[in-house]
């Protein structure tokens, strides 16, 4: 009866995922930068019909390469272009990691264990937030730890070694054209320092490593290779050096000290971070997995650690290994029916209040923004926090009951009973985070970016210009639906703020910036939540040689 039981378990995983992932997909705007830089790339591809070149403004794009677009675009063509069709790809992967992790930790171990880690993982706070999201690391990261599993699957001499190579070549192949070469690099690095842990005893066979090297070359080709060979080499460069720059130097301000991507697996990954640590703690063995999951998340945090640019979602490789490690800690208390350790009980309760409180005390920020309004330096955070957005009393209520859950959870763990302490968290913290995404994830989109969306959406269909002047913003692209024309004309700012325009334009700036301000035939419309929006109208045209700036 158990083992009938088992074989719907991918089945109920899948259901959960739809369950939890699914709702309100589309009920808050995509966020700046990111999920409307990838959304606008879809939608690009969708109104040119060029599926190979990736573009935003529709102007060459080197950034990232195009099989996330590829599946957004799939996905704006049958639900249409909107919030939930840029997040369904993410929401779809979160289905099928959960189901990978338990298959995977039902043939390495048991139908418990692969259910333990694969709820363990969905029920953690930053995996799940992600396959909730519009950003390209849930799938990437995907293919990555697939690509590691199937090199270790080889490497530890298992039968069809030669298919296994050919999965793990077509995987980073595959992680390749989505995000680019540090998915080969991690794969790389992980491997290595795994045969220097094992003194080079597993050498591999090379026709393992030629059809390896085939499949992911092949992959690779199918996008890289037709791109040069369709427009040069010129998007390659432009990208190696975007990649380089990312290494070298903060881009986009992007600075953070040196410890930033151990606090956010720490907090972000609460409660599997906890645990993680746990099983980070414990000897390998005999457990191969286990090593090369150490393997693979040390390699990840030092890595991003010595990059510059640091961004919170950099790191999110590392939540694979850590789950699995976290998992084998937590399966090994149950099957001993012992509790952690005080210092890990200390942390536990720790960092779940922490995030308990944070959710809480989120609303409170609007009710008392007259008291904060003089430890705020800066007037646009000023301006957006003081908006007049309603918030229900009960929004508190969510922070609530991830305190609830945190506490219960925490009284179990003290008692021996890790499986249900989680379950607890578990559900807590879903729960909390559906409750979330409903009533004040919306709202505090609305203090942030919601004036500037809500104004490009009422301008859609103009035959007008839209800019921002003093800060970056994808918004424009995706949220006025800019046509593909006037391209030139649609990126020169300064022919936009200054130059003898052919039609009016919309100007947008933050109440910090004062240059638009100053110029004398731009006429301020309104003002709002720490926006200022501005109309400069064409004058008469005497002759063709002001009809726009000269590329």
């Amino acid at each position: 009866m158990k083992h009938m039981a088992e074989k719907y378990y991918p089945y109920l995983l899948a259901l959960l995922a739809g369950l939890f992932l699914l709702p309100f997909l589309g009920k808050v705007h995509l966020f700046d930068w990111d999920e409307i830089n990838f959304a606008e790339s879809a939608r690009e591809m969708l109104v040119t019909g060029d599926y190979l070149r990736v573009r935003v403004g529709f102007l060459p794009f080197w950034e990232k390469p195009p099989f996330f677009f590829w599946l957004q675009a799939a996905s704006m063509h049958i639900f249409g272009v909107n919030e939930f069709a840029a997040r369904f790809p993410n929401a779809m992967f979160g289905a099928i990691t959960l189901v990978t992790l338990y298959v995977i930790g039902k043939k390495e171990k048991n139908a418990r264990f692969g259910l333990l880690w694969s709820l363990l993982y969905f029920s953690s706070l930053l995996p799940h937030l992600y396959f909730k999201s519009g950003i390209i690391d849930p799938v990437f990261n995907y293919f990555i730890f697939t690509a590691v599993y199937f090199l270790l699957k080889t490497s530890r001499h298992d039968a069809h070694r030669m298919r296994n190579a050919t999965i793990a070549g077509v995987l980073i192949g595959l992680a390749v054209i989505t995000k680019g070469p540090v998915g080969f690099l991690l794969l790389l690095l992980t491997y290595l320092v795994v045969l220097v842990l094992e003194k080079f005893k597993e050498l591999p066979r090379m026709k393992d490593v030629a059809v390896f090297a085939l499949a992911a070359f092949a992959v690779s080709f199918m996008w890289y290779g037709v791109e040069v060979l369709a427009h040069g080499p010129w998007f390659l460069v432009e990208f190696i050096r975007y990649q380089i720059g990312l290494f070298s130097q903060p881009v986009a301000g992007h600075a953070q000290p040196f410890y930033y991507h151990f606090v956010v697996v720490l907090v972000g990954c609460f409660p599997m971070s906890v645990f993680g640590i746990g099983g980070l703690a414990r000897q390998a063995g005999a457990d191969y997995l286990g090593r090369w999951m150490k393997a693979l998340f040390w390699v990840v945090m030092i890595l991003f650690t010595l990059v510059t640019t640091k961004i919170i979602h950099y790191s999110s490789m590392a939540y694979f290994p850590l789950s699995y490690l976290a998992a084998r800690y937590v399966y090994h208390k149950a099957t001993r029916q012992s509790k952690p350790g005080k210092a890990m009980m200390a942390g536990y309760i720790f960092v779940g209040l922490v995030l308990g409180l944070a959710l809480t005390a989120l609303p409170l920020v609007v009710y008392f923004i007259d008291d904060i309004k003089p430890f705020i330096h800066d007037p646009f955070a000023v301006a957006g926090l003081s908006a007049p957005v309603s918030w229900s009393g009960y929004a508190c209520l969510v922070g609530v009951l991830f305190i609830l859950a945190v506490v219960i959870s925490a009284i179990l763990l003290a008692r021996a009973g890790i499986i249900k302490a989680l379950g607890v968290m578990g559900a807590g913290l879903v729960v909390s985070l559906l409750l979330f995404s409903a009533f004040i994830l919306p709202k505090i989109e609305q203090h942030t970016q919601g004036p500037l969306i809500n104004f490009l959406v009422s301008v859609q269909g103009e035959d007008v210009y839209v800019t921002t002047s003093g800060f970056h913003s994808y918004a424009p692209f995706f949220y006025f639906r800019q046509p593909d024309d006037n391209l030139d004309k649609r990126a020169d700012k300064a022919w936009l703020a200054t130059g003898k325009i052919d039609k009016p334009v919309y100007i947008i700036t933050k109440i910090t910036d004062t240059y638009i301000a100053s110029l004398p035939d731009v006429e301020l419309i309104k003002e709002e939540g720490g926006y200022r929006f501005y109309k400069r109208q064409p004058e008469e045209q005497d002759g063709p040689e002001n009809s726009g700036p000269n590329h």
